[in-house]
């Protein structure tokens, strides 16, 4: 597994991550067992940057990463964020970039995780009540203190981006990005690029539909929360399947899989991206490992954007409510 470089600051990690939410939410289905052994699976093929948050379970997931990581922990590089408020229920309770609980939830981490040092700390969603500059001094706190080692951001906007990196550099940034979200084209990565922030895509696969595993929406289990995004709706996800079918082809005359052709078409827009799909199981990962060898030539890269071109796929990729707290 090769290594990339995310900002300026020396933060080096498998070119390929490991996204471990759905190993305890969201996706239905749980195997903590099978999840522990994709985790030590991934370590063992070079994929060691690990991808997990506080609200992920809630509070499970950094608990399952910790425990799995344990005996290994020179080996990973680990990522969490703070900044989507639950309580132990689930229930969501806003977003929250308070100075005093960025630094409480530093310290929860740390422990659900068992380790002395977070390697890299994002902020989750921006709070917009709370000036980015505030919130971005109690991060550099937690960096001065030795909790943790270097700061990200999660869907933020480029203005909010360049006055986080005014208070100091930002390693990564985390967006949705993948054949079904194009939106960081417009602007959102050059500014990376300026700012010298590197690039961390969140659900390069499409939440799974671009590997073509989802036939149907009756695949989803009744508790998967796909099934009330707007991209998955019944009145999109036959257009959305159809450019599905399509990039399917153009992966069957290149021998690979539709999820091998989806993430190698995301490591191909840049050496600073670093996209970090998610699964649950070792076959899974296998798969997804070997699209970083892969390289796809100039007319590769043409026909799959010409097939699904940015804008093709219908709906939002979150409900309403969950799309106002983008781009902050």
């Amino acid at each position: 597994m090769k290594h990339r470089h995310l900002g300026a600051e020396g933060l080096s990690v498998s070119a390929l991550g490991l996204g471990c939410m759905g190993m305890s939410d969201f996706y239905g289905g749980r195997d903590e067992a099978e999840a522990t052994a994709t985790i030590l699976h991934a370590l063992d093929e070079g994929v060691t940057f690990l991808d997990t948050a506080d609200m992920y379970g809630p509070f499970t997931n950094e608990r399952l990463v910790g425990a799995a990581i344990k005996s290994r922990r020179d080996e990973v590089t680990i990522a969490t964020k703070f900044g989507n408020v639950r309580d132990e229920s689930g229930a969501f309770l806003g977003i929250s970039g308070r100075p005093d609980y960025v630094v409480s939830c530093c310290d929860a981490s740390l422990q659900r995780l068992g380790v002395d040092v977070i390697d890299l700390y994002y902020q989750h969603r921006v709070d917009r009540s709370v000036p980015i500059e505030e919130t971005i001094g109690a991060m550099v706190g937690l960096v001065d203190a030795g909790k943790v080692r270097f700061l990200g951001m999660s869907e933020a906007s480029v203005p909010t981006l360049e006055r986080a990196c005014a208070v100091h550099p930002i390693s990564a940034l985390q967006t949705e990005y993948s054949l079904f979200s194009r939106e960081p084209e417009d602007g959102l990565l050059a500014a990376c690029r300026r700012l010298q922030v590197g690039f961390v895509p969140y659900s390069p696969l499409g939440r799974g539909i671009l590997t073509g595993a989802i036939p149907s929406l009756e695949t989803l289990d009744d508790d998967d929360y796909r099934r009330m995004a707007p991209r998955f709706s019944e009145d999109n996800f036959a257009n959305n399947m159809a450019l599905v079918a399509t990039l399917q082809e153009i992966a069957a005359e290149l021998a690979i899989t539709p999820a091998q052709l989806a993430l190698a078409w995301v490591l191909a827009q840049g050496d600073d991206i670093v996209p970090i799909p998610g699964t649950k199981r070792r076959t899974y990962l296998d798969e997804n490992i070997a699209a970083e060898e892969l390289q796809l030539t100039g007319e590769d890269l043409l026909r799959i954007s010409e097939a699904c071109p940015a804008g093709a796929a219908h709906g939002e990729r979150y409900a309403e409510m969950q799309m106002k707290a983008l781009n902050g």
